[in-house]
């Protein structure tokens, strides 16, 4: 009699996948430094053309580019991560991506000016504000294209965690149930007890408290409707105007039960949840 062993499953989540290509994504960051640098450096002086009769390989150049690309991408990684932990774990939107670009280019004139003086003092060179200021704008403009290229699939990465593959373990007594987002399309309290409805109709009830749900959850898909409801973007079947500037909510047919209660929007309410729904 033949015993089969139990397999491991090998089937990578999303997470695993984005952890797996980062030593690859790594490896590409540096080859463009390279290639960059390389390239800017060899346009830079008319010596260093290729085709020059006086060519010579610009070093100096070279490794001062590679150097300040460095201590730039330091800056960028200290600060994705923070980013990373702060927002985009969550969600990924475009005032974050903004904000993150922009405290990227502060800290780097922060670095550059103090750096860029202290290096022509040591050189013998002029402190003239005007080869300063150019300076500084030629390194903003490169280092924002830079780091626009290096985060931009890890943010896709992200985006698509943070919509798609996200899951939430919804905790009932001593059970504990997996639901990707997805799959859920409202909460709701009654009688103190907060309830997940599934796309089925089908209820859970959990240990969680609205609010504690409201911190977790991706808000670019779930929104705060009142007080006893969380709904889900695609769970929306309908939006009727009511009186004084409220709506009433309807539920998709396939999702609609009859524990939950009437889902109104205040009128304080109304352009934030056109804004997140449009």
């Amino acid at each position: 009699m033949s015993t089969t062993q139990p397999t491991k499953n090998t089937e990578k989540t999303g997470w695993d996948t984005f952890i797996s290509s980062s030593a690859w994504r790594w490896f590409q960051k540096a080859m463009v430094l390279v290639i960059f640098s390389l390239v800017a450096n060899h346009l830079a002086t008319r010596d260093s053309f290729p085709d020059s009769e006086s060519y010579r390989f610009p070093m100096e150049g070279f490794l001062s580019s590679i150097a300040l690309c460095i201590i730039i991408g330091i800056i960028a990684h200290l600060n994705f991560k923070f980013y990373k932990k702060k927002y985009f774990s969550k969600k990924v939107e475009i005032v974050a991506v903004g904000w993150f670009m922009a405290s990227n280019l502060a800290y780097i004139t922060i670095m550059y000016i103090p750096a860029n003086i202290i290096i022509n003092i040591l050189a013998g060179g002029p402190n003239e504000f005007y080869y300063l200021l150019i300076g500084l704008v030629i390194t903003l403009l490169v280092s924002f294209i830079l780091i626009g290229l290096w985060y931009a699939q890890d943010l896709y990465y992200l985006y698509k965690l943070s919509i798609k593959d996200a899951e939430i373990t919804i905790e009932s007594g001593a059970k504990m149930t997996k639901l990707s987002y997805e799959n859920i399309a409202c909460f709701y309290i009654e009688n103190k007890i907060v309830y997940t409805v599934q796309n089925d109709g089908s209820t859970i009830n959990t240990d969680f408290t609205l609010n504690e749900l409201e911190e977790k959850i991706n808000d670019q898909l779930f929104f705060r409707a009142n007080r006893k409801m969380i709904i889900h973007k695609d769970a929306v079947g309908q939006i009727e105007k009511i009186e004084n500037g409220k709506l009433r909510i309807r539920l998709k047919a396939s999702i609609e039960n009859d524990a939950i209660p009437e889902i109104n929007i205040s009128r304080y309410k109304r352009k934030a949840f056109m804004n997140w729904f449009q």
